[in-house]
């Protein structure tokens, strides 16, 4: 399956996608990014749901997103890296109990990237962010947080 697939409206342009808040564009960007990783996930086993949802909440969680958009800070072009650090900086910004401000200021920006590419309809670039994501874990994410 294509995440173009689940595409409603056609692609924006960058200057129209730059027009919405950052806090916007992570809102799209969070179910952008869990589907990638529900997707992978599914396609890795098959695995009893309770498994597979406790999987996609470490992957999901605010310090594993603020770690993913450190490996792929290098990779970034000058545009994306100002949509990240526009969410990253963005006001408003409630931090749950579970994470620490830095990170979850880091998740966001990291989200609002992926809300970024998936309206602007590039989504050979969220794949190729995504695979480097995935690749670069060395470890399992912790599932007791």
């Amino acid at each position: 399956m294509s995440i173009d697939m689940l595409r409603t409206q056609p692609p924006l342009t960058p200057d129209q996608a730059k027009q919405y808040s950052p806090l916007t564009l992570a809102f799209l960007g969070d179910s952008v990014y869990e589907v990638m990783v529900r997707e992978t996930l599914l396609r890795e086993a098959n695995r009893p749901a309770r498994e597979l949802h406790a999987q996609a909440v470490a992957h999901v969680r605010a310090a594993y997103q603020a770690d993913a958009a450190g490996r792929i800070a290098g990779m970034l072009t000058d545009d994306e890296a100002d949509i990240l650090r526009r969410g990253r900086n963005a006001s408003g910004i409630s931090v749950p109990k579970h994470a620490t401000p830095a990170d979850y200021r880091k998740a966001t920006g990291f989200e609002c990237l992926f809300g970024y590419l998936f309206l602007c309809g590039q989504t050979a670039r969220l794949r190729e962010l995504f695979a480097v994501i995935w690749q670069s874990s060395q470890q399992e994410p912790n599932l007791s947080e």
